[in-house]
């Protein structure tokens, strides 16, 4: 039989099937390639991205848009690599290890994708936190200098004020009894260690008045800019500190504002009593 398939009249016919069946497992396993060329590309894209956005060289605005564009690129690795996984699975094609490597490298990806939307949910809908709710630190250069895309410096309203005490309880401001001119020095150190941007340094204040010092933060992974002011009040008994921290583009901080004030204020805390010899 298989003489007569070889050699007969259905030879021609046999050798037609075997190359279109090559043909379609060629096929079928280019799919797992597929997934292992966008899942990389969008790494890169993510990477490179990132990394332009972080040193400066691309505006906050546009690198959304490259953000949005890797994401629907790895999600679309992730896709075609699962296709190719069942595909190798239900007809024995190969291909199963590049889309392996696809998936990964998507998964990778989409990683800090996930770890957003999970803050998203778990922190409330604020732009704008404030140790004093009701008489936040003033951000004047930043108002100056905001224009376009960015959020413009407003009053923080009652409904964000009940938003943050519900969420960040722990973003109080600090009383110190130390000379306020030791505090407004150690606090623009702690801003250099950061390498926070001074917009405007302030003044000392004499007694009973208030020095402000505004400054410029980025997020330390992908590098979203901020606009800080710390706020040293002296009322002779003692010196208060209040910190305020704004976005400067989407609607959402993820938490970043919260997390960078009690952090400060908490290091703050410590450099006071190390001071103090506590």
């Amino acid at each position: 039989m298989a003489m007569l398939y070889e050699n007969g009249s259905f030879g021609g016919i046999w050798c037609l099937v075997r190359s279109m069946t090559a043909v379609l497992r060629q096929q079928k396993s280019s799919v797992g390639l597929w997934s292992r060329g966008l899942s990389i590309f969008a790494a890169v894209l993510f990477v490179t991205s990132s990394l332009a956005h972080r040193f400066g060289l691309t505006e906050t605005v546009p690198f959304f848009w490259l953000l949005g564009l890797a994401g629907i690129i790895a999600a679309l690795g992730l896709a075609v690599g699962l296709l190719a996984l069942v595909q190798a699975w239900e007809h024995g094609v190969g291909g199963a290890d590049r889309a392996a490597v696809g998936i990964a490298v998507a998964l990778c990806v989409l990683a800090p994708y996930g770890i957003s939307l999970a803050r998203l949910i778990e922190h409330p809908r604020l732009v704008d936190i404030s140790t004093d709710i009701a008489h936040p630190p003033a951000l004047i250069a930043a108002e100056r200098m905001r224009s376009g895309a960015m959020n413009r410096i407003v009053p923080i309203t009652p409904e964000a004020g009940l938003l943050q005490r519900e969420h960040y309880p722990e973003i109080t401001g600090r009383r110190y009894e130390h000379a306020a001119e030791n505090v407004i020095q150690l606090v623009r150190t702690m801003m250099m260690e950061r390498n926070w941007q001074p917009s405007q340094q302030g003044l000392a204040g004499l007694a009973g008045a208030a020095t402000t010092i505004e400054g410029q933060a980025i997020s330390f992974f992908l590098g979203f800019p901020a606009d800080i002011a710390i706020r040293v009040e002296d009322d002779e008994a003692a010196t208060f500190v209040d910190m305020r921290s704004a976005s400067r583009y989407a609607r959402h901080d993820l938490g970043d504002n919260a997390r960078r004030i009690g952090r400060f204020l908490d290091d703050l805390d410590q450099r006071i009593a190390e001071q103090a010899g506590v």
